[in-house]
This record gives C-alpha cells, sequence and structure tokens, in this order.
C-alpha cells in the first residue's frame, strides 16, 4: 500500500480547498443574487402578498344617479339591495359552508348549485371576495347578521338596485341596465367594471353612463388568519389609502314631461301598436317619447327569464324597438308640405293654379289611383283634401332633385343628432341610387317621392322636428332629452341649452302658406282631419297619412283576422298646436291603423287637447274602423 508523504497530503488538502471555497462562494452570490431580486426587483409584490395576507378589502358600491322629468317627478332611482359576498378560502378554513347554507334556508337543488359554483372558482382567486348572490331576501338577511361571528368567510353589503317608478312608461327613452359580460369586461375593465357590475344598455341610460354611473369605494381592514376583524385595524402601507368613499353618480334633469307621457298612452289605448314624439316649437326639447308597446324598467333591469325574453323578442309588435328613432317608415302625406314648398321655393308652379282630379292619374300605361275624385283643387286645396293627383303633376314639374333638397333642409335623410338607440338616418332615394339598384330612372319614382311613398323613408323624431322647424318660421332644432345635469349634493354642473342645427332656406311667406293649409287640414270641413277637431278646444294644425306598407303573406293555418290587420296602412298625423302661435309639435304613427284622418288624428288632437288644456274632449274617438283588438301576443 503506498502512502503519501505529509508533503502531497498538504498539497492535496489545498487544491480540494480551492475547489470548496469556489463552490461556498458561488452559492453565496446566488444567495445574494436572489435576495436582492426579493428585496429590491421584487420587495413590492412580496410586500403586497404579505399585506392581502392580513387585510381584507370590502367594496364599497356607489349610488347611481337618480333621473328626473322636467317638473321633477323621479323616474329612476335606487332602492337597498343586500348582496352576499363569499371569501371560499375563510369559509372552507372555518368550516362554516353546511352553517352558511342551513342559513340561507337552501334546497338540496340550490345546495348542490352553490358547492358546485364554489368548487369551479380557480386557486388563485379563493382568498378574493366575490360576489355570489344578489338581493337576497329580508329573512336571509336577518339570519346571515344574527350569526355573522359564526361566519368570517361570508360578507353582506347593502347594494344600491336601480328602480323605475313608471315602470314600463317611457321605457324605451329612459333605458334599463343590466350585468356587463365577459365580451364587454374587454373594453371596460380598464374603466373600473368588474364581473357582475350594471351597466346602461339602451336610452339615457347607455347614453349618459360615464354621467350616472359614480366610482367604487373600498375599505381595508386587519384580520387574523381566520378571518376575524382585528380590534386595531391600522394597518398597511403608508403609501396607499385604506379607505375611499364611495362617489355617488351624478343626476339627469330630462326634458321630458312624464304627464304629457302618461296622456301619450291614455291616448294609444285600443291600439297595440304606434308611437309619437311632441317637441317644444321653440327650443326642441323632447317632451315626449311614446313607443307602443313598451317593457318594464324593472324587469328588464331585475330577473328577466329566459322565457319572458324569447316572449318580447317574438311578439310580432316589436316591443323591444324604439319606434321613435330606431325604426323609419314611409311618411306617407305628411310628406306632402315639403313636396309643396319644394314647388313655391323654386317658383314651379303657381299655387292658385287648379287641377282637375278625376280620380287617377296615368302615366304610360300605369294608373296611379287617388284616393277618391276631388274635382278641381289648387295647392291649398289639396293639402287639406290630401289630393295625391295634384301632387304628381307637381312631382312631374318640381323632379326628384329640387324634393330631396327641400326634404334634406327639414333634416330629413340624416340624424338629427338626439343621441340614444341607435338613431336611424332614414332614407332619400336619388336618381343615382334608383339608376344603380335598378339599372334606370323612372318619373314614378319621383310620383312616389312627392306623396311620401317610393323608398322615401324617415323617423318619427325627423317628422316632429322638421313640423316645428315649419311652425317657428325655419329653425331648425337638435331634438333635445336632457335639460341639465345636477350633482348628487343638487349643484347644477352642466346645462345643455337649445342648439339651433340650422336655418331653413324658405321663404317665410311660403312657410305661412303651408301652416295656413295645415290649418284647414283640421278645421276645414272638407279636411282630412276635421271629424277630429274639438269645437272651441286649442287650434291645431297638421297633415295626415295614409302609408301603404309591404304586404304580409300568412301561413296556411293564421288568423284571418291578423293577416287583415298586418296589411292594413299605417296612419299618421304631425302638425303643431296652438295653430296661430305654436308651442309644440307633434308626431302619431299608428302602425296598421288604416286611414291617418281616422285613427292617427283622433290621438294626436286628443294629446294636445289635454297637453295645452282644450276644452271639449267629447268629439274624438280613438279607436279604428273595426278596432282591431289585437293583443300583444303570438308570432308574425
Amino acid at each position: 500500500m503506498t502512502m503519501l508523504s505529509p508533503r502531497r497530503e498538504v498539497g492535496e488538502f489545498k487544491k480540494r480547498y480551492k475547489w470548496m471555497a469556489l463552490v461556498v462562494l458561488l452559492s453565496f452570490c446566488v444567495l445574494l443574487m436572489r435576495m436582492v431580486q426579493l428585496q429590491l426587483a421584487q420587495g413590492r409584490d412580496w410586500s403586497d402578498v404579505a399585506v392581502e395576507n392580513i387585510t381584507k378589502t370590502i367594496q364599497l358600491p356607489a349610488t347611481r344617479g337618480l333621473i328626473y322629468d322636467t317638473k321633477g317627478h323621479v323616474i329612476a332611482t335606487n332602492r337597498p339591495s343586500y348582496n352576499i359576498y363569499i371569501t371560499p378560502r375563510l369559509l372552507e378554513l372555518d368550516r362554516s359552508i353546511d352553517r352558511f347554507l342551513d342559513l340561507m334556508a337552501f334546497s338540496d337543488a340550490e345546495r348542490e348549485r352553490f358547492t358546485r359554483r364554489l368548487s369551479e372558482i380557480p386557486e388563485r382567486r379563493r382568498s378574493h371576495q366575490i360576489e355570489m348572490f344578489s338581493d337576497i331576501s329580508r329573512d336571509q338577511l336577518a339570519a346571515l347578521e344574527t350569526h355573522q361571528q359564526e361566519l368570517r368567510g361570508v360578507d353582506v353589503l347593502a347594494v344600491p338596485v336601480r328602480t323605475y317608478e313608471y315602470g314600463h312608461l317611457g321605457s324605451h327613452v329612459v333605458g334599463y341596465l343590466n350585468q356587463v359580460n365577459t365580451q364587454d369586461l374587454k373594453g371596460l375593465k380598464a374603466k373600473g367594471y368588474r364581473v357582475r357590475d350594471r351597466i346602461g344598455r339602451t336610452g339615457v341610460e347607455a347614453s349618459y353612463e360615464s354621467t350616472l354611473r359614480g366610482f367604487r369605494g373600498y375599505r381595508r381592514i386587519l384580520v387574523d388568519a381566520r378571518g376575524a376583524i382585528q380590534r386595531d385595524s391600522r394597518l398597511t402601507r403608508s403609501d396607499e389609502p385604506t379607505e375611499r368613499e364611495p362617489q355617488p353618480g351624478q343626476n339627469l334633469v330630462l326634458a321630458i314631461d312624464m304627464e304629457l307621457t302618461r296622456a301619450v298612452e291614455r291616448a294609444f289605448r285600443g291600439h297595440p301598436s304606434g308611437a309619437a314624439v311632441v317637441v317644444d316649437v321653440g327650443s326642441g326639447r323632447v317632451r315626449a317619447m311614446f313607443s307602443k308597446p313598451s317593457y318594464d324598467l324593472n324587469e328588464m333591469s331585475g330577473r328577466l327569464s329566459r322565457d319572458r325574453f324569447e316572449e318580447l323578442t317574438e311578439d310580432p309588435f316589436r316591443p323591444l324597438i324604439d319606434k321613435t328613432v330606431y325604426e323609419s317608415y314611409f311618411p306617407g302625406s305628411t310628406f306632402k308640405p315639403v313636396s309643396a314648398l319644394a314647388a313655391l321655393e323654386d317658383e314651379v308652379l303657381d299655387p292658385s293654379v287648379r287641377v282637375d282630379c278625376h280620380g287617377y292619374y296615368e302615366l304610360g300605361n300605369r294608373r296611379f289611383r287617388c284616393t277618391q275624385a276631388h274635382g278641381e283643387v289648387d295647392m291649398r286645396r289639396s293639402l287639406i283634401q290630401s289630393c295625391n293627383i295634384y301632387f304628381w303633376r307637381l312631382a312631374e314639374q318640381v323632379g326628384l332633385d329640387r324634393l330631396n333638397r327641400i326634404a334634406r333642409e327639414f333634416g330629413l335623410g340624416a340624424p338629427t343628432g338626439i343621441g340614444i338607440n341607435s338613431e336611424s338616418a332614414g332614407f332619400l332615394a336619388t336618381r343615382q341610387w334608383y339608376e344603380q339598384r335598378f339599372g334606370r330612372f323612372r318619373v314614378g319614382h319621383t310620383l312616389n317621392a312627392a306623396i311620401g311613398q317610393g323608398n322615401t323613408r324617415a323617423t318619427l323624431v325627423q317628422i316632429a322636428i322638421a313640423y316645428a322647424a315649419i311652425a317657428n318660421g325655419g329653425a331648425l332644432y337638435t331634438p333635445q332629452l336632457i335639460e341639465r345635469v345636477v350633482s348628487a349634493e343638487g349643484v347644477v354642473i352642466e346645462e345643455f341649452p337649445p342648439q339651433i342645427r340650422s336655418e331653413v332656406h324658405v321663404r317665410s311667406k311660403n312657410l305661412e302658406y303651408i301652416k295656413d293649409s295645415l290649418y284647414g287640414v283640421v278645421h276645414d270641413p272638407d279636411g282630412t282631419a276635421f271629424d277630429a277637431h274639438v269645437e272651441g278646444g286649442v287650434p291645431v294644425a297638421g297633415k295626415t297619412g295614409t302609408a301603404e306598407v309591404a304586404r304580409y303573406r300568412p301561413s296556411d293555418e293564421e288568423d284571418p283576422q291578423r293577416t287583415w290587420y298586418f296589411n292594413r296602412d299605417h296612419a299618421w298625423f304631425a302638425g303643431f298646436a296652438p295653430a296661430d302661435d305654436p308651442e309644440v309639435a307633434i308626431v302619431v304613427l299608428v302602425e296598421h291603423g288604416g286611414s291617418g284622418g281616422r285613427t292617427a288624428a283622433p290621438i294626436a288632437i286628443q294629446i294636445l287637447q289635454e297637453h295645452l288644456g282644450g276644452r271639449g274632449l267629447t268629439a274624438v274617438s280613438n279607436h279604428p274602423e273595426g278596432s282591431a283588438q289585437l293583443t300583444s301576443t303570438g308570432t308574425r
């Protein structure tokens, strides 16, 4: 056996010692680098984790701003609701799940759903406060508050819930809320929205979401490992506040008059579908926007069942559609004042020249029929009696370009800027459009346009603002829904004065001629709305309209009455009152109501008499001939 000499043993030890020292040095360097990483680079993150382990953050919801009508009546407010927030890790640590389920008085199926949902929460969120139940009953609230100390992973918070004082009335203009979904959060998370938050979906609630919303607050408190609140809750990081009070949303005062809207609703009794708009002639402020049928805002903002939603979407009268701004229609004879002004402005024809109406008009091999043989009529008589023959002859001389130019002067063919519910622009077909669509332009297209048919479409708000411009001498206003924004303390933050969109380039004498003719429609014995006028009441000027609709083709087993109803024309009335000193303009549409003079005019005049204080409300009947008493159910 070979023995190392003492000298060689010392040399071998020194060699191994160097390697050992190198390993120790490298290990120390690694530890030092890791310590620097933890203390400096990741120090804030780990500090947050440590703070989170001993703190609990309670979210404090903000109160949504209130909505008032122009007279101070509350339209939308908030009621207290109690929601349950669960911190899964604390609830499991305390082993109090069964106790919680007993206090909630859940059925076996509800217990199973809760347990399954609790198990599906990812591990990274199990220490977070998660909303599990909303708007619990009073009995459940009392049970949880009595046994609060036994349930350290359960928090009950008072949350304001939206409630609408008028239910379904004015539902389309006011709008409703519902919960944000996953798709919404992609764009809204940066603005502070979270799962189960509610957001405005339609109407003013949607358009003024940022104004009404407010900002949530929070409160951080010290807890022990079991979630119990510590007496000394002064904690956390010196650079972060431990509490932030929620900021309530701002209140809105609308131009809408809910009493007037109620009057509109009353006038529409007996008619299953239609719409109406009332605006101030001198400001463009919208006093009423009514779309029928409607829906209950409290139901839409609360627990809307799947069956109820399907019922609303399948209803042939389309309650989810805002018929005042989203839908556009053939305006029918309510368009004739525009056609008359096109002729007057360019002096294409003398308004005193009379045209003989035999009841039909021949163009080439086509025969266009009037409602009756009116005999000889000038422009004024043709408006009063709604003679199509006169306006077809007028259209041949005026041409489509002149008609469209004056129509655009009155805001048709473009959005009004009302700012809610995806407003339609309506449509004014041009010669170029007809050539591209049909390969050629025909004179018959102009004839149809002159009486508000063919491919001319408009919304009720557009027609209302146009008639307001006729009444006020040519000022085309932007329709205004909001009068002012007010803080929660009652301080006016912003006011919205009337805004003139443009001045109509029409001579005042021509406007006066049209206004006088519209007065005759209601008060002349030959007028199409004479039967609806109120003797001794507020004088009304306006124009009736009966607009054809696309033919409805039913299934073989369809109810014949339903088929008859949906093939009837739409009934219109547009006008203003008082005729001698106009205050408001109104437009009424009764879908499939038949004659405008017999159906829409009585509704409009009843509304105006009630709103402006007229007398003798006995001459009107708001039921169409045959009174189609169809209910808002079934499919079309």
